[in-house]
């Protein structure tokens, strides 16, 4: 079932009046089919391609690990939410009240676009060299195949949810840099970065402040998302849910691929 949001509402509108467009939209949905089936098929190759031990071993560590679990079930409930008016009525009040057109220093700016880019590709290649560099192999070949992996569930993701960015929606939105392409659920920048905390945090074992900084990181990466003006609140919790979800299944997978 394709979620009814803003963008599928506009959608259907052009359906009724423009043919062309009705072309358009049964490409896109075809897309969509074959984006899901993809990702089913690639998971089914990788599960058939362990041995059939480790196979078992990992789906029930799987469903072991309470915490995966709940978080799944969150962000499968966040997801469910973009249906209901209600949830939509509180992410703009909450969206508004962190990106208001009220005025703010140009220094301030400047730093929350800095801060954004830790949840880049640019900022995460950086961080895959250095880690090779100075002898973490392994982790940067874990960082490399997880940051990918996530980007493609993210952008599935995105075709399913079909969530125009704030700024297409609303004309007050203040956008700070340029404006983004794409869609706007889950938040990429916000995913990456909590993926990554995830990932050094089970990796590495640090003490439990540096693992609170790590987090904290992310969970400011996410703010700046809302104050840019290219994401809704519950398009950064969704991500911050997924980040750690495709963190643990990281660790989880890492022993069955060499």
């Amino acid at each position: 079932m394709i979620p009814t949001t803003e963008a599928n509402v506009q959608a259907e509108k052009q359906l009724e009046q423009n043919p062309k467009a009705h072309r358009l939209w049964d490409r896109l949905i075809f897309r969509r089919i074959t984006s899901a089936v993809f990702l089913l098929v690639a998971l089914a190759i990788f599960l058939w391609w362990l041995p059939d031990i480790s196979r078992r071993q990992l789906i029930n560590s799987i469903i072991a690990n309470r915490q995966l679990l709940a978080l799944l079930l969150a962000f499968g409930l966040i997801m469910m939410s973009l249906l209901w008016s209600v949830g939509q009525r509180l992410d703009v009040l909450l969206f508004k009240s962190l990106n208001g057109r009220s005025y703010r220093a140009k220094w301030v700016d400047w730093v929350m676009w800095l801060l954004t880019q830790f949840g880049s590709t640019a900022f995460i290649t950086i961080l895959v060299v250095v880690f090779y560099l100075i002898g973490y192999r392994r982790f940067a070949v874990g960082l490399t195949l997880g940051a990918l992996t996530l980007l493609l569930l993210v952008t599935i993701i995105k075709a399913f949810a079909d969530r125009a960015r704030p700024f297409n929606l609303m004309l007050e939105t203040r956008v700070v840099g340029w404006k983004e392409a794409g869609l706007s659920f889950p938040s990429g920048h916000t995913t990456q970065t909590f993926f990554m905390a995830t990932l050094m945090t089970n990796y590495f074992h640090p003490i439990w402040i540096i693992a609170a900084v790590l987090y904290a990181i992310a969970a400011t990466v996410g703010v700046t998302r809302v104050y840019l003006g290219v994401h809704y609140p519950r398009d950064v919790m969704a991500g911050a849910m997924l980040g750690i979800i495709w963190g643990i299944i990281s660790v989880l997978v890492a022993p069955y691929i060499g």
